[in-house]
């Protein structure tokens, strides 16, 4: 076996699905901390032609792989050839592939060579060029059938031709993916193949993957956006419906994600269209496409354009039938851009590809390493495995309903978001989002007002709170959010992508409160460097903590970072390592050692200590010789918010790392706080961390 892992993912078939499958098997790659590269031997779009294929696009199969955050590849590096290239010279052709995929696998622990897509040769015969390709890299082979529209009868004969000619080409089938499958799962998938040592994974079929975005079909018809918001031609179109009929029957046949194409001067139409996608008891469309050039004139386009609809509204100088052929062919794609179809796909593979078996299959070894990205999909993987609900305050937010589809879709929490309910999923749909999954509160709902308020006037009842007021403070949504954590209506809150971190942490001092044994809240970040991660605390609450502060805020850190996967080894930094130095500052640190080994004798921790010392082994042993901590550490407690809140941003800048946080620690309940320029990943780690800091709240 070459020493760069590969596989090959091919297909007898074309529309099989293979991208998924590959986008599958790229998470399970990163997620060993491998270096991914992906290659695709044979495309449309040569490296040397791409923007200048069909429609002036490039493979966006390969497009859209090269964007993961796992490869480090351009598009160049990773094309072989064009189908030209193969009619040319099949031997020549063959040469180039073998050498451009040598180029990638120097530069990539694994490969992922994805097939080719049918659109020149089609059959037996390409699937017998894929094998030979996998057979010249030495690479083992994924074959992916689609079994939409098939009997299991079909689907098996399908497997084992192409299982067949793989073999017969001298390639090395190591399972089989059924993809697209919309029947009953077979009772013995494994009998698909005949080889019962070989596996079949059955991923269901997935109408929302194949739905063309509205973007799409205003180009399918050549067609401009007249009105409505730009950025949600994005959305999928779930179904196109001709208003050809009475307004009162085209109503009736209106549906969530639906495009709607009516002649241009139907202005009854329009205006009715506009009226129910403004009420809350309709369906969301998706779009309107107006045809024939027409737009509603006078006083009625003047209404229409008053109006200031979202929905967008298309217009095309096609007439009705042409647009309504064009946008029924119209096929769907994964692309770069589509976030949800991503989290969708991402979500199939894990729930029906079993992981372990396949890693067994490729022999892919752990290292003892961990990147960003490990440390990423790790954090959804534990919070996967125990759900727990996290509740986001605000619904109002686009960037917590992107999230909130991620976390739903990958199953890495329930959640409840806070929200007028109509609002927030009118919203979450017009913006393609699928929130069904989530519970929508109201801050204001009487009934959890009431016991919301009671509780909180127990609580303050020694700063003279009445049930008046209580009832007033506790629909600020991050009191009520925090309410419900404090009453187990939620596991977990994430808040501040709107709200400052007072806003957001300060409910949480006086309702739920610090953790036995501990009087501080502090804030630590994960900085998941190239090869490992580090916990730097406090960088986020208190700014010149005293003593006992600085003790706490190491109990904590060494806590949070056995809870996340690091074994905790404490460096109690100052300006000054061990006894050469003294001073106020250093004897606080000291100080604060000292409590920290009387009051937790089974934690390793040295301080006062110098960055340089806790890092590098080499001036550890010339300053703390024989420390268990010098040289090794892996928590680091800074003596003052300036100090902890600057490093850790020198080191994000100049080093390159990923800082994760701030993650709160010390309460009872966890309660974490996002920058107001959090991104959606941000925001979903945020939640996974919330979920699993949870997990250890309740165990």
């Amino acid at each position: 076996m070459p020493a760069t892992r590969s596989i090959v993912i091919a297909s007898p078939e074309g529309d099989s699905g293979k991208s998924t499958v590959a986008l599958g098997v790229i998470d399970l790659l990163v997620r060993q901390g491998q270096r991914v590269g992906v290659f695709r031997p044979v495309s449309r779009v040569s490296s040397a032609a791409a923007g200048d294929g069909p429609n002036g696009e490039r493979d966006h199969v390969l497009a859209m792989l090269l964007e993961h955050d796992g490869v480090d590849l351009t598009y160049e590096e990773s094309v072989g050839i064009t189908y030209d290239d193969i009619h040319a010279s099949l031997d020549s052709a063959m040469s180039r592939i073998v050498a451009r995929y040598h180029e990638v696998a120097a530069k990539c622990d694994s490969v992922v060579v994805l097939g080719t897509d049918y659109t020149d040769v089609s059959g037996p015969t390409e699937l017998a060029f894929n094998a030979k390709i996998a057979a010249n890299l030495g690479a083992p082979v994924i074959l992916v059938v689609s079994g939409r529209g098939r009997s299991d009868e079909d689907t098996k004969a399908l497997v084992q031709i192409g299982l067949g000619e793989l073999r017969a080409n001298h390639a090395q089938p190591i399972g089989v993916v059924v993809n697209r499958y919309d029947g009953s799962t077979p009772a013995d998938v494994a009998a698909l193949t005949a080889d019962p040592s070989l596996p079949v994974w059955v991923v269901p079929e997935e109408p929302f993957l194949q739905a063309p975005t509205v973007a799409q079909l205003k180009d399918a018809v050549g067609g401009e956006l007249w009105l409505g918001d730009e950025e949600l031609l994005s959305r999928e179109a779930l179904g196109v419906l001709v208003g050809a009929m009475s307004v009162e029957h085209l109503l009736d046949h209106l549906s969530d994600g639906a495009v709607v194409i009516t002649p241009g001067d139907r202005s009854d139409v329009i205006l009715s269209l506009l009226a129910a996608q403004a009420a809350s008891t309709f369906p969301s469309m998706a779009g309107i496409i107006l045809t024939g050039g027409l737009v509603p004139q006078g006083t009625i386009g003047a209404l229409i354009q008053a109006l200031e609809p979202h929905v967008p509204l298309i217009i095309t100088k096609q007439d009705t039938f042409p647009v309504a052929r064009a946008t029924g062919a119209t096929r769907g794609r994964v692309t770069a851009s589509s976030t949800r179809k991503i989290d969708v796909a991402r979500a199939l593979f894990e729930a029906n590809v079993d992981s372990g078996e396949l890693l067994a299959r490729l022999e892919v070894p752990r290292p003892e390493v961990v990147t960003p990205l490990m440390f990423e999909y790790e954090l959804i993987e534990r919070s996967r495995a125990d759900r727990r609900r996290v509740v986001l305050p605000e619904g109002d937010d686009d960037r917590i309903l992107r999230a909130a589809s991620t976390v739903l879709a990958r199953g890495i929490a329930d959640l409840t978001i806070l929200g007028d309910e109509t609002a927030v999923r009118a919203r979450a749909t017009e913006l393609g989002l699928d929130i069904a999954a989530a519970t929508v509160l109201s801050p204001t709902d009487p009934e959890h007002v009431e016991r919301y308020a009671a509780e909180y006037t127990k609580l303050r009842a020694h700063k003279g709170m009445t049930v008046e007021r209580a009832r007033e403070i506790v629909t600020d949504v991050s009191y009520f959010g925090t309410m419900m954590v404090h009453l187990g209506d939620a596991h977990g809150m994430v808040s501040g992508a709107a709200h400052t971190t007072a806003h957001t942490i300060r409910p949480s001092f006086e309702i739920i409160k610090t953790a036995p044994g501990i009087s501080s809240v502090s804030g630590v970040f994960l900085m998941c460097l190239e090869d490992r991660v580090l916990v730097y605390g406090d960088c986020a609450v208190i700014p010149d903590p005293t003593t006992e502060q600085l003790a706490d805020v190491a109990i904590s850190s060494a806590a949070t970072a056995a809870q996340f996967g690091v074994e905790p080894r404490i460096a109690m930094l100052s300006y000054s390592t061990g006894e050469s130095g003294s001073g106020a500052d250093v004897d606080k640190v000291r100080a604060a050692t000292a409590i920290v080994k009387e009051r937790r004798p089974d934690l390793s921790v040295e301080g006062p200590i110098q960055y340089d010392a806790a890092v590098d082994a080499a001036v550890a042993a010339s300053k703390l010789p024989g420390s268990a901590v010098a040289g090794r550490a892996t928590v680091f407690v800074f003596p003052d918010l300036n100090t902890g809140n600057n490093t850790y941003k020198a080191v994000q800048r100049s080093a390159g790392a990923v800082a994760v946080g701030p993650v709160l620690q010390g309460l009872n309940k966890p309660v974490n706080d996002l920058s107001r320029g959090a991104l959606v990943q941000d925001i979903v780690n945020t939640v996974a961390i919330t979920a699993i800091q949870a997990q250890g709240a309740t165990a």
